[in-house]
């Protein structure tokens, strides 16, 4: 690996610093402003796109570890391979930052103004491309390390913060440079932008405050959420179905006579309630039984889809498929929906081209063969007594702009998760991930999470309530309001991708008025 590579990768690797739960996103910062330096210095366009190349590889390679700890429940593969499904999957990655830094050294080397904007145009774009290629992994965007400072992706969403971000981050560069004026230039709208965003998210939670406590308004519904640490070893084990719910039914708090919306975590118990059979109307009328009279019940479990068949005068049955479901239920065992998830994994909920890959000996991460079918995509639900609610399982939740039935807007989304599967790095950055749509939305998220980590967080993006990793328990707090849907609720990344256009745009512009 060349010197200049070399460079790159460790500031890739510092920068994946900055996500949870290191949290040190000044160095993220300064490693961007390193990226930055080192594809301007290019001389070749081969250079600049390896600059980004190895910048990105060893961001994912570090920001992405958790995944090596999803093969710790797989008996079939090897502990070591999940460390080369890291590796492989970052050196895929990486070829979007490097197409950002081809595209910014294209187009706007000649002027260092131009190229700071081509870049922060390109890496939006880039990152939106992200989580469409191949049907996408957006996990990490560069704003998800400054969450907390990311009031203005109400505005330009997730990717458009990102893009400001790489605009600070130029400043930086040129500030080093002493090349004042153009520090200037990049940094006061930048910073401007990313401060209204952050005074916005204040003044919101101010206006909420005040106005809970200048009008008496019928008190908000009232949520439970349940934790009840039931690790991955256990998910699957017959033997340890019975503790499994008792674990469960610990956090319930006994029948209540006050409504409540109780949410279970995704996969919460291993009986297939959904189907049309003696043994699910039997799991059903269980866990009903936990249940006040008033009281509503999401739970994440799976849909089988069956295929039955006549042979030889005999009826048979074969399970063909299934779905990775959340249902309603009811204190008299009804199921009002239910809600499949559109976005499945790739080698969590079904294999790619199966054929091959299980000819070489390769399995899903989760116990079984049967594939998971997608569902048709966000659907706002009527759940009576208390509202209505987007839902979005697990992973979906990390894709800006595909939260949520734009047609027919949620009161809240219920993010259901397994996070045993993502380890001490992984589920505090589906956390970070998780404020991100609440902030662009603006509208609450509440995760349900076997072990952890599970979360109240509001419409501002702000952790209400929250459950550690690897602790039993419960949270019961009143349901976070909606605010009005923003500027993002109504048009989507049509917003980051218009300005990425403007900033590419301006900065070819000015490139050309050089030449």
């Amino acid at each position: 690996m060349h010197r200049r590579h070399a460079f790159a990768f460790a500031a890739g690797l510092a920068s994946a610093t900055g996500f949870a739960p290191l949290g040190l996103w000044p160095v993220t910062l300064l490693a961007m402003a390193l990226l930055l330096e080192l594809v301007a210095k290019a001389t070749t366009r081969r250079e600049a796109l390896l600059a980004g190349y190895w910048f990105g590889a060893g961001q994912f390679m570090l920001g992405l570890n958790w995944i090596a700890g999803a093969f710790r429940y797989q008996e079939e593969m090897p502990l070591w391979l999940g460390w080369v499904a890291v590796a492989l999957l970052s050196l895929y990655l990486a070829v979007f930052p490097a197409l950002a830094a081809g595209l910014a050294w294209v187009w706007g080397r000649t002027r260092p103004l131009a190229f700071a904007l081509c870049f922060a145009g390109a890496w939006i774009i880039t990152e939106w491309l992200r989580a469409r290629v191949f049907t996408g992994f957006s996990w990490n965007p560069v704003s998800v390390a400054f969450v907390d400072g990311a009031g203005a992706s109400q505005w330009i969403g997730t990717y458009g913060v990102s893009g400001l971000l790489f605009l600070v981050a130029s400043s930086l560069l040129y500030a080093f440079r002493r090349q004042w004026r153009i520090a200037a230039l990049l940094a006061v709208p930048s910073l401007g932008l990313l401060g209204l965003g952050f005074a916005e998210t204040v003044n919101s939670e101010i206006v909420d405050s005040i106005n809970q406590k200048a009008f008496r308004k019928p008190p908000p519904p009232l949520v439970r959420v349940v934790q009840p640490n039931i690790g991955q070893q256990d998910k699957h084990d017959e033997t340890f179905s019975a503790k499994n719910f008792a674990k469960l039914e610990a956090q319930m708090g006994g029948a209540s006579q006050r409504p409540r919306l109780i949410l279970w975590p995704e996969a919460a118990v291993p009986e297939h309630i959904g189907q049309d059979d003696y043994e699910a109307e039997l799991a059903r009328a269980k866990i009903s039984a936990l249940l006040g009279p008033k009281d509503l019940l999401l739970l994440g479990n799976d849909k089988i889809f069956v295929q039955r068949y006549e042979r030889d005068g005999a009826l048979y049955e074969r399970w063909i498929g299934a779905a990775n479901s959340v249902f309603a239920l009811t204190p008299d065992g009804r199921l009002l929906w239910r809600y499949d998830k559109a976005h499945l994994v790739p080698y969590g909920e079904y294999l790619p081209a199966r054929p091959l890959l299980s000819a070489l000996g390769l399995s899903r991460l989760v116990p079984g063969d049967l594939d998971f079918w997608p569902g048709p995509g966000p659907r706002t639900q009527a759940i009576p007594g208390f509202g209505t609610v987007g839902v979005q399982i697990c992973y979906e939740i990390i894709f800006s702009g595909e939260v949520t039935d734009r047609a027919n807007r949620a009161d809240f989304i219920f993010n259901p998760s397994n996070d045993a599967w993502f380890g001490s790095w992984g589920s505090p950055q589906f956390v970070a991930q998780s404020r991100l749509r609440a902030m662009e939305e603006g509208l609450p998220v509440i995760r349900s999470t076997p072990t952890g980590i599970s979360a109240i967080i509001d419409a501002n993006g702000r952790v209400l309530h929250a459950l550690p990793q690897g602790k039993a328990g419960f949270i019961e707090a009143p349901m976070p309001a909606p605010h009005a849907p923003t500027l993002f609720a109504r048009y989507g990344n049509l917003l980051p991708l218009a300005f990425a256009a403007l900033l590419f745009a301006t900065g070819i512009a000015l490139s050309r008025r050089t030449r």
